[in-house]
């Protein structure tokens, strides 16, 4: 009987923290799909829901935030980070996914073997702004569809050229055909492209990943990250104390303290005056993080034209508490 108690309470202690809220910084094994790792956090901390901010191939691992709970309303605010990786290049082959995942074919290169300072050499050319093709084994949608669909039928959409910014490329190792680089690049960088255009412009006909590592997102790096396999062997308690609260992906903007009364009514829709000096002096258009004194964070706000505030997104579940 006792047994059975005590898995009574563990069941409603897990089930008391469905409306959880926070962001998770998961460290994402090789083989599973960004969305197979949100559904396993999601069942792990027995949230309502989760959503992560921007994609990671099952082939790659690494740095995955995830938004649980009311932070899902702020996710897209992380969609626009820049990234950091660490790569591994397969010099004088193709695959047909552009990984080790596809069909490998090895190219005749001749007698053209690179060193590094050549390598080093070429790598300059993709520094700062470059175009790039997205490949056809990508989630980008054609008609509604991932291009990847179209791509394991045979069939190739034409794609348009997407700008991207490399901001740093650095030599990490380098043997016969092997290389390994650490890239930082603004969001929507394919690295698998990026791979194939340095092993053309190397002069050995092109290369393809074995393996990418997501090391940085934003200001969050991947040795603030939690693995699935640690997650699974923590009790409900320790895997909150995980969470980073939801405010923390919104430290770009200033923050605008409320009073109770200005704060009942921006919650209930109501525009509002600028509290003090300090929020005037911002520029139309600004998104402000806001708080119920002393620093309940209540939502995101906008100023407007008229210096006034108006709510963008309100936390519904806490104003409501």
């Amino acid at each position: 009987m006792h047994g059975s108690s005590t898995s009574h309470s563990l069941i409603q202690s897990r089930s008391k923290k469905q409306n959880i809220s926070g962001i998770l910084l998961l460290d994402k094994p090789q083989g599973i799909s960004s969305n197979k790792a949100v559904q396993i956090t999601k069942h792990l901390f027995t949230a309502t829901r989760c959503g992560h901010t921007g994609t990671l191939d099952p082939m790659a691992s690494g740095l995955l935030p995830l938004c649980l709970g009311e932070a899902t309303k702020f996710s897209s605010v992380m969609l626009g980070a820049n990234k950091s990786y660490e790569a591994t290049l397969k010099l004088g082959y193709t695959s047909t996914t552009g990984d080790s995942e596809g069909e490998i074919t090895r190219l005749d290169t001749g007698n053209v073997q690179p060193d590094w300072q050549y390598c080093e050499h070429i790598l300059k050319q993709f520094l700062g702004a470059i175009t790039q093709t997205p490949p056809m084994h990508s989630a980008l949608k054609y008609q509604g569809k991932p291009l990847y669909v179209y791509a394991r039928q045979g069939k190739t959409i034409d794609r348009p050229t997407r700008t991207v910014t490399i901001y740093d490329l650095q030599i990490q190792a380098f043997q016969t055909d092997t290389l390994q680089l650490k890239i930082r690049c603004s969001t929507g960088t394919y690295i698998r492209t990026l791979a194939e255009d340095i092993g053309k412009a190397l002069g050995v006909g092109g290369a393809y990943l074995t393996q990418l590592r997501r090391t940085e997102v934003d200001r969050y790096d991947l040795s603030q990250a939690q693995s699935l396999a640690n997650l699974k062997t923590l009790s409900a308690q320790d895997l909150k104390s995980l969470l980073l609260p939801v405010d923390h992906l919104l430290e770009q903007f200033p923050p605008v303290h409320l009073d109770e009364s200005a704060a009942s009514r921006i919650s209930q829709g109501q525009i509002i005056p600028c509290p003090d000096t300090t929020t005037t002096a911002l520029p139309a258009e600004s998104f402000i993080r806001l708080y119920r004194h002393p620093q309940q964070f209540i939502g995101l706000g906008k100023i407007t034209d008229q210096q006034t505030i108006m709510a963008k997104r309100l936390l519904v579940q806490q104003l409501t508490e």
